[in-house]
């Protein structure tokens, strides 16, 4: 079996895969100080909680981070572990995406892990909106090139930065109001920053499309899509892990290994 790890600036996203098929997944915060022996330790957990052996039924492990302490140790983690090396999402790894941007390295590895997964199943022009840490829009075209996108701050930001800079303003949970007009000052501030996300997404989207000169197939995902996703009508799949179909594909480029186990 496929074990495959997202790691985001908050959230770390794993699963696994028995052939092609998601058959278990979970989410835990990223914490960049954590070794590679607290990663197995945590990993083993989850897998023990379904029945599986951390060491044995594991054959192939597929890796995109955004944190570079968490990649070493993670890398570490499957060197020590299971003895063999992951496969990374990097430079050098083949993915079947063309990256087209002026600086193609410094593109995130999650952004092209969705890329790969959208065009692989839904073809091109796509638009991935990534609604996580930060809101990413990602642009796939017909032929499959990566040709770049725009990064906003995301939802758990601007929340934050309300509260941090404001006198008064409180926190308050996200979740999507009653009325866009809010009647109290949390209702008001879960409408502008709820609301307010699913209306940039809506304009940005329509922005890409324009510049693309057609319609592109709409893919959300990310950690706060199932709130944001709903409330757009531009958005045409909500693909909740996108990012772990993604790495198992970029697995299956390049590796021979067998992960059916």
């Amino acid at each position: 079996m496929l074990l495959v790890v997202n790691v985001g600036n908050s959230e770390t996203a794993l699963g696994v895969f028995r052939n092609r098929e998601l058959i278990h997944h979970w989410r835990m915060s990223t914490h960049p100080e954590r070794t590679a022996d607290e990663m197995a330790l945590l990993f083993a957990g989850f897998l023990g909680q379904e029945d599986m052996s951390f060491t044995k039924e594991i054959t192939g492990v597929a890796l995109s981070s955004v944190v570079p302490p968490c990649t070493q140790a993670l890398r570490e983690m499957t060197q020590r572990y299971f003895h063999f090396d992951p496969v990374v999402v990097e430079p050098g790894v083949r993915t079947g995406i063309s990256v087209r941007t002026d600086n193609p390295r410094e593109v995130g590895a999650d952004r092209i892990a969705n890329a790969v997964a959208a065009y692989a199943k839904y073809g091109g022009p796509a638009i991935i909106v990534d609604i996580g840490t930060a809101t990413t829009y990602d642009v796939v075209t017909e032929k499959g090139e990566y040709v770049g996108g725009a990064i906003a701050p995301g939802l758990r930001i601007s929340a934050e930065s309300l509260f941090q800079h404001t006198a008064k303003l409180p926190r308050v949970e996200l979740v999507a109001p009653d009325s866009v007009i809010g009647r109290n000052t949390v209702d008001a501030m879960q409408a502008g920053l709820v609301f307010g996300k699913a209306a940039e997404i809506e304009g940005l989207v329509e922005r890409i499309q324009k510049e693309l000169g057609g319609d592109a197939t709409v893919i959300a995902t990310g950690g706060w899509a199932w709130l944001i996703a709903p409330l757009c009508s531009r958005v045409d799949h909500h693909e909740a892990w996108l990012t772990l179909e993604g790495l198992r594909l970029v697995f299956e480029r390049n590796t021979d290994s067998d992960t059916d186990a």
